[in-house]
C-alpha cells in the first residue's frame, strides 16, 4: 500500500481540518479507498497511487481557498472536489474579488467557474445570455451585476422581467395592482434583491421606477435607455416574445438573459424563444453565452445529483 504525507504549513491544520475534524471525515466519503488520517499538521493518506494523485490535487485546490478565504465549510468542499479540473478558475485572482457588498455588508461573488464567466462576459458584451440548469446562480449573479451597476451610476434602473406562463400573459383576471400580480412570478428576483439592497432603499426604488418589475407582455413599444435589463426564466418566451423583448434594447442598456432549456413550460409546438436566439445570435459580436452546468450547483448537493439522474433518464428514453 502506497502512502502519501501532505504537510499544512501555511494554513492553521485545526481550522482546516474543521471542528472535530469535519472536513476530513467529508474528505473520506469522496476517497472511499483511501485510508486519510490527520494529526497534528500532516495528512496521510493510504492507498492506490492514481488515486493518492487525485487526493493530492484536491488537497492542495482546498489549502488555496483555504489560504485565501481562511474558511473552509462542507459546501466550499463538495464544489470545490466535484467540479471540472479547468474550474481552477475559481482559485484565481480573480474569483476572488466582489462583485458588490449586500445587506449588512454581506460579500456578494460569483462562486463558480461558469458565474465567473457570466461577470467577464458582461464586461466584454452589452447582453448576455446565461443558460444552465436550476441551481446554478445564474439569476443571482445577473441581479448582483445589475445592483452594481446602478449604485456605481453606470445605469439609472433596473428593469426585471419574466414570461408568466402559469397564469398566462393576460394578467387581468389577477387581484391587486400590477406588482402584486407579478410577485409570485418574481418571487426569486426579489429575494436577490433582498440581499444586495436594504429593505427602505429597495421599496423607495420600487416606488419611484428605479427597480421596476415588468411582464414581457408590457415591454412591447418601450426603448430600454440607460437601463440594466434582466429578463428570467427565458426558455418560456416564444419567438414573437423574445425578439420583441431584444428589440427594446436602447442607448448604454445591459441586457441579461437567463434561462433552463431543460424546464419550458411552453404548450406542445411552440418553439422557445430562448433556444432560437441562442442559435440565431450565436455569431454576433457584441453578445455573449455563457454555459452553466451542474457542476455550478450552489444549491443543497442533492441538487446537482437530481439533475444528473435526470440527465441519465432523458438520455436512456
Amino acid at each position: 500500500m502506497n502512502e502519501l504525507i501532505l504537510e499544512l504549513t501555511e494554513v492553521n491544520p485545526r481550522e482546516f481540518f474543521g471542528s472535530q475534524n469535519l472536513n476530513i471525515d467529508l474528505l473520506k466519503t469522496y476517497f472511499p479507498k483511501l485510508k486519510i488520517v490527520a494529526r497534528g499538521n500532516k495528512v496521510k493518506a493510504y492507498g492506490e497511487p492514481s488515486i493518492l494523485e487525485e487526493f493530492e490535487k484536491q488537497m492542495d485546490r482546498l489549502v488555496a481557498h483555504f489560504g485565501k478565504y481562511n474558511s473552509l465549510d462542507k459546501h466550499t468542499i463538495e464544489r470545490i472536489i466535484t467540479s471540472n479540473p479547468e474550474d481552477a478558475l475559481l482559485e484565481s485572482s480573480s474569483a476572488a474579488q466582489p462583485i458588490m457588498h449586500g445587506v449588512n455588508g454581506k460579500i456578494i461573488k460569483a462562486q463558480t467557474a461558469n458565474q465567473i464567466r457570466i461577470v467577464e462576459s458582461l464586461q466584454q458584451n452589452d447582453m448576455v445570455f446565461a443558460i444552465g440548469p436550476a441551481g446554478t446562480g445564474k439569476t443571482y449573479t445577473c441581479v448582483a451585476l445589475a445592483v452594481k451597476a446602478l449604485k456605481e451610476k453606470q445605469v439609472r434602473k433596473i428593469i426585471l422581467t419574466r414570461p408568466a406562463v402559469e397564469a398566462g400573459e393576460n394578467l387581468g383576471f389577477l387581484p391587486g395592482d400590477m406588482k402584486e400580480k407579478l410577485d409570485p412570478y418574481m418571487q426569486p428576483l426579489y429575494d436577490a434583491l433582498r440581499d444586495m439592497i436594504p429593505a427602505e432603499k429597495l421599496a423607495h426604488y420600487l416606488e419611484t421606477g428605479v427597480v421596476q418589475i415588468a411582464p414581457m407582455a408590457f415591454m412591447r413599444g418601450r426603448t430600454l435607455d440607460d437601463a440594466f435589463v434582466i429578463l428570467d426564466e427565458a426558455q418560456n418566451a416564444t419567438h414573437n416574445q423574445m425578439k420583441m423583448f431584444l428589440t427594446r434594447m436602447g442607448c448604454n442598456a445591459k441586457f441579461m438573459i437567463t434561462g433552463d432549456p431543460g424546464q419550458i413550460d411552453l404548450p406542445r409546438r411552440v418553439i422557445s424563444g430562448l433556444k432560437e436566439a441562442v442559435l440565431v445570435l450565436k455569431d454576433i459580436d457584441g453578445i455573449g453565452m455563457v454555459y452553466l452546468n451542474e457542476s455550478d450547483v450552489i444549491r443543497h448537493r442533492l441538487v446537482r445529483k437530481v439533475i444528473d439522474a435526470y440527465k441519465k433518464t432523458e438520455h436512456n428514453s
